[in-house]
């Protein structure tokens, strides 16, 4: 075999020729053919991976006790009207008091007119006119007290003591009332002598006497 040799037959004729172009086509027929069957005898596996599954959908049963659907599966039950929400008032705010005003208040009372007492007018038991002068010199009076010249007191020979007088100054209308605590003057003319202070309030103690009108009040 190792001498042996494979020849190649040249065909030179025509018809040599045509025969050997029919073998090679019907070679190459046989061959598309043997392949197309071939490729359609095994199932592909993009058409196994295609194929649909179906899925059996079983009708779902009602709970126990709960109410049976009113609309069937093909028809769409129509969604129920539900009222609009009412519109809740804001909570009020409350305020705190503390104890003392957390109780009853009670009316405050109604103001009373206050009566004021009217004090008569003095009575004029005595009046007249005279001289009257002043003194401020320190000593004792005649009913036991220690003189003061700016309290409003005065001298006379004969009224009580603690007799109220009023003094008036006719030359400017201006008056002051003085108690008796003492006696005096012994001057002729002179019925009063004033303390200072009594005295400036009616005149200038420069004039030192002037005359005034009195009046004794009862």
């Amino acid at each position: 075999m190792a001498g042996r040799h494979l020849r190649t037959r040249k065909l030179s004729s025509p018809a040599g020729i045509a025969a050997t172009a029919a073998v090679g086509v019907l070679l190459a027929v046989g061959g598309t053919v043997g392949a197309v069957q071939l490729t359609s005898g095994e199932p592909s596996a993009d058409s196994a991976l295609a194929e649909p599954t179906v899925v059996e959908v079983l009708p779902s049963t009602p709970a126990p006790g709960s109410a049976s659907p009113s609309a069937s599966p093909s028809t769409p039950a129509s969604p129920s009207l539900s009222p609009s929400p009412k519109a809740t008032p804001s909570p009020k705010a409350t305020r705190t008091q503390a104890a003392s005003r957390s109780m009853t208040r009670t009316a405050s009372p109604k103001p009373t007119a206050t009566k004021t007492k009217t004090i008569p007018a003095a009575k004029v038991v005595d009046s007249g006119s005279c001289g009257a002068s002043f003194y401020d010199e320190g000593q004792m009076t005649a009913n036991g007290e220690t003189f003061n010249p700016d309290a409003l007191t005065a001298a006379h020979k004969t009224l009580p003591f603690n007799t109220k007088v009023r003094v008036t100054n006719p030359a400017n209308g201006k008056s002051v009332v003085v108690r008796i605590n003492d006696r005096g003057p012994f001057i002729a003319g002179r019925c009063l002598d004033l303390s200072r202070a009594a005295f400036a309030a009616i005149a200038s103690t420069s004039l030192g006497e002037l005359t005034v009108r009195y009046e004794v009040l009862g």
